[in-house]
């Protein structure tokens, strides 16, 4: 009897595990060489195995003998083995790197804000009143508790005090709170389930809007071999920037390259920065275009007021801003695909009524970490669901600020650019629905754009994007009353647009999951029910992350990380309500460079560079130009060093949060346990920035 043939395709499928596990298991990272050389062999592994080598291989079944499960098996407990045997080492990691950012914080003290201080004080009743339920669940007294007249010591008849204190006087008015807010949270969770079965008809529907000419490619108006340039209304695009060192070249190249005849657009570079060797690296950025025959104009004002709004409303009052139609904005990370003025400008044609056109943002760095993942769900549903569904049914929504274009005469007749408030995308939008016009939103058109990548930058966007709705709503609420619209387009703007979703809903997260819920820990007789602390909101975290399914393994760090940037959100939206001083603080979003360069650099690798005949534009590829803008970005690279720092308010609701949990222990409350257990320790992790990038 002859021996079986060899079993090629396990011998191949092994070794793609062998190398796996290597990859995995060894405690010293392999040299270059040895890594690609690993790769390489793992790759060929994996076309092989996927294509088998012999006719007999080829013939055989894909199912595998219990000797290779086996092998399969022993594989993944050496993997997981490697895992559990890095978990020492990563958390003294984490305690360094903690013990490391507290004793810098302690030496870079920061001013102490209203908030912080209820927080804080708070926190120490939490801690007096925790030790004297340990006191009072040691010595039997949760399970008898004393009377003041049988009461023997001192301790005993404060205990038997505090507890006709909270029956009477403390737990009726927590336990109206506590309905209070479990209404909004109905309400709210309505409001969202709503929308999602919008988005679901729109879905199965199909429904989408439709213009009523296509551009298509520039061959397609071509007359005589030349394009038919009088079929293309004549758009102005902008992009604003402000110190943007890292994105201005990406932006500007992204605009520039739009497939629109170039005597039909012009391009205007608004930069407000601050810093001489950014406005010169800008400067060289745009005489490049212009020398490439590219109608590009560069703008700095001198006297920089009203932030955002201030830099688009100077470019407005330029004279020969009259001479077009459209205006298209894009902040300076975000880059529009050639095709951009294509998709959204035929959607002006033949509605006379239409004043925007907004695109959705798509994001090149959403899997960068935690954080960006997180965004990423958050922002999805904005757009997917939130813009589209109002975009459809009511033709209003609030306009992103970016990545849309506008009719000037609607932008004219709204009253332009206002620089009362740090939301001037909404101002302008409400403004502009007052005045009858209608907006379009274009789910199918993304524009690149970038993510916040650590928890500082996003917390400030974060301040701005909620603490200016409620300037806006104190400014304009008045002449909401007072306009000519309906009464439901009055009653949408007011009560959804502003008050459930602007107001409402920071307000109702953070008072009931960051104060009721710990308190109700502490008053036993003022009853949080377990679906609203678990049920509810996981239910809304599924609704959140439909419109990002690949995201459902971060469902729970999404629901506990909503609620750890509740207390951000609610203390922006009281800074706006009742005009405190960081509600008007403007600060821009650091952003680091992340894009698709790829199909820029290769669309300016085709374009030749064109014969200069003004001998008074200086070249800015010449080696000179060159040496100086790399000197200017050593110089930059060099300045200021950038650190993780502390957040007291996030830290101190953690330790409230972890001393409620000990307290829900001794009621033995299991659901509200591991649910202030878990988001006390979300909030310390985010209070010690150990969530998105990670620089010191």
């Amino acid at each position: 009897m002859s021996p079986p043939p060899p079993n090629y395709e396990f011998q191949e499928w092994w070794n793609k595990e062998r190398f796996k596990a290597q990859g995995l298991l060894s405690p010293y990272p392999s040299p270059p060489a040895a890594a690609a050389a690993v790769d390489a062999s793992a790759d060929a592994a994996a076309v092989d195995v996927s294509t088998p080598t012999t006719p007999a291989a080829a013939g055989k079944s894909r199912g595998r003998s219990p000797r290779q499960l086996s092998w399969l098996l022993l594989l993944r407990l050496h993997h997981s083995a490697a895992i559990l045997a890095s978990l020492p080492s990563r958390f003294l990691t984490l305690l360094r790197t903690a013990a490391r950012r507290i004793s810098t914080a302690t030496r870079r003290p920061s001013p102490v804000s209203r908030l912080y201080r209820l927080i804080r004080a708070f926190l120490v009743l939490a801690v007096v009143l925790l030790a004297l339920e340990l006191v009072a669940y040691f010595k039997g007294w949760h399970f008898s508790p004393p009377s003041y007249a049988s009461s023997a010591e001192a301790l005993e008849i404060v205990y038997a005090n505090w507890l006709v204190i909270r029956a009477r006087y403390l737990a009726p008015p927590v336990q109206m709170m506590v309905n209070v807010c479990i209404v909004l949270f109905l309400v709210q969770s309505v409001d969202r389930v709503v929308l999602v079965l919008g988005c679901i008809y729109i879905r199965l529907r199909g429904v989408k809007p439709v213009a009523a000419v296509d551009y298509g490619s520039q061959g397609d108006l071509e007359v005589g071999g030349a394009v038919n340039a009088e079929d293309y209304p004549m758009v102005l695009l902008q992009i604003p920037m402000c110190n943007e060192r890292e994105v201005y070249q990406q932006s500007i190249a992204a605009v520039c390259i739009q497939d629109w005849p170039r005597e039909r657009m012009l391009i205007q570079v608004l930069d407000d920065s601050d810093d001489m060797d950014v406005q010169n690296l800008i400067k060289a950025e745009v005489q490049k275009w212009q020398q490439k025959g590219v109608r590009i104009l560069y703008r700095h004002r001198l006297i920089r007021t009203g932030y955002k709004a201030g830099n688009l409303k100077s470019a407005m009052s330029c004279d020969y801003v009259k001479d077009y139609e459209f205006v298209a904005i894009f902040d300076a990370d975000f880059q529009p695909a050639p095709d951009f003025l294509k998709k959204t400008i035929p959607h002006f044609k033949g509605n006379d009524d239409l004043a925007l056109v907004q695109a959705r943002w798509a994001f090149v760095n959403k899997d960068e970490n935690l954080l960006t993942r997180l965004q990423n769900i958050n922002l999805s549903f904005h757009f997917e669901v939130e813009q589209q569904v109002n975009g459809i049914f009511i033709n209003f929504f609030g306009f992103n600020g970016t990545a849309g274009v506008w009719r000037i005469k609607a932008l004219e007749e709204s009253g332009g650019w206002l620089e009362r408030t740090t939301v001037e995308d909404m101002d302008i939008a409400v403004r502009a629905h007052l005045c009858g016009w209608k907006f379009i939103f274009l789910n199918d058109v993304k524009c690149l754009c970038e993510l916040p990548e650590s928890y500082e930058a996003y917390k400030k966007q974060q301040h701005r994007w909620h603490s200016g709705p409620m300037q806006l709503l104190r400014m304009c609420f008045l002449d909401i009353l007072r306009s000519k619209v309906s009464f439901s387009k009055k009653a949408n703007l007011i009560f959804l647009f502003f008050l459930l979703r602007k107001l409402i809903l920071p307000f109702y997260s953070f008072t009931l999951f960051c104060i009721i819920l710990p308190l109700s820990m502490f008053l036993p007789e003022a009853h949080l029910p377990a679906w609203v602390v678990c049920y509810v909101p996981g239910l809304m975290s599924v609704i959140s992350i439909l419109p990002a399914p690949r995201s459902f393994p971060f469902i729970v760090p999404y629901l506990l990380f909503e609620n750890t940037m509740s207390v951000t959100k609610f203390n922006a939206m009281i800074s706006g309500l009742f005009k405190f001083g960081s509600s008007y603080e403007w600060i821009v979003t650091k952003k680091l460079g992340r894009s698709s360069e790829a199909d820029l650099v290769a669309y300016v690798e085709q374009d030749p560079e064109p014969s200069i005949e003004d001998g008074n534009i200086h070249r800015s590829s010449s080696e000179s130009g060159l040496a100086e803008l790399n000197k200017l970005e050593v110089t930059k690279k060099a300045g200021k060093t950038r650190r993780n720092r502390l957040y007291r308010k996030e830290l101190a609701l953690a330790f409230i949060l972890l001393t409620a949990s000990v307290r829900s222990l001794l009621s033995a409350q299991g659901i509200h346990f591991y649910f202030l257990l878990f988001q006390g320790i979300t909030f310390l992790a985010v209070g010690l920035d150990l969530i998105g990038e990670q620089v010191s």
